[in-house]
């Protein structure tokens, strides 16, 4: 499959073929979603929470994002890779946003950045975009600003639906590619993805986006802090590897582990017995 790229997915919006996007902060994970044909990967500030046992993802740095993105460009050379800008990277000022998004192209390797916010971030993204540097929007619920928000809730409902569409449409005119669309009505995710040009992605904002993304860990049960309404779990790993390392320490306590095919050769007796 050839390498994805943004004008890719546009064709794929016009042309109504759905997305696939989620998450991977490694290399063996990036490999598998290779594998599988996902067309976008995202390398999120979430793994604060899935990998690295944080309440949020507020505490990641630009230096932690690059860390985990590299390794998953390794890993996956088809999907086009999105690194996340955290919390704190380009609140300050148009220059501080360009900076960071630049070092997370350069040092990184991603192909595209995403930033959280709607009509209050359009001049970030703008500029960065301006910058030569392809940006995915993201509004709805915004987990960088949850205290902000009240909380993970459903954005959106009744007279905010809205100030969530004219997020989307300030993003999108600011020269986006395309926009997460998180916790929002069913319906109000359907009518944002007929207004827009660009794509929308999906997480937990209905049937009717462009694409879906899923947090990986969330979709393959690794991660049994909270399990999101929006979250469907094809897998649940983790009973199956606890069980697996139970039977381990079972045989390594037992003597059954290692077996004699699990060792190797190379002393004769003679040589053997004159160390001995």
């Amino acid at each position: 499959m050839a390498k994805i790229t943004t004008l890719k997915l546009q064709e794929m919006k016009e042309k109504g073929e759905k997305i696939s996007m989620t998450t991977a902060y490694d290399y063996p994970t990036a490999v598998l979603v290779e594998k599988a044909g996902i067309e976008i990967i995202l390398v999120g500030d979430s793994l604060m929470m899935a990998v690295m046992g944080d309440d949020s993802t507020v505490s990641c740095t630009v230096d932690q994002m690059i860390y985990h993105i590299k390794p998953v460009v390794l890993g996956a050379p088809t999907p086009l890779i999105v690194g996340d800008m955290p919390f704190g990277s380009y609140n300050e000022s148009k220059e501080q946003a360009v900076r960071n998004a630049t070092r997370l192209m350069k040092e990184g390797r991603c192909d595209v950045v995403k930033l959280e916010g709607g009509k209050e971030v359009a001049d970030i993204v703008k500029a960065i975009v301006d910058a030569g540097i392809p940006v995915m929007g993201h509004i709805g619920l915004t987990p960088q600003t949850v205290s902000k928000l009240g909380g993970f809730k459903v954005q959106g409902k009744g007279d905010k639906a809205k100030e969530v569409l004219e997020d989307a449409l300030a993003i999108q005119e600011a020269g986006a590619f395309s926009i997460v669309l998180e916790c929002i009505p069913d319906q109000l995710g359907k009518l944002i993805t007929e207004k827009l040009r660009i794509p929308t992605i999906g997480i937990g904002g209905g049937r009717y986006t462009d694409g879906q993304v899923l947090v990986f860990h969330d979709m393959v049960g690794l991660f049994d802090k909270f399990v999101p309404k929006f979250v469907k779990q094809y897998l649940n790993l983790t009973p199956e590897i606890v069980k697996a390392l139970e039977t381990f320490k079972e045989e390594v306590k037992a003597g059954k582990f290692p077996e004699e095919k699990h060792t190797f050769g190379g002393v004769t007796e003679e040589e053997l017995e004159r160390l001995y």
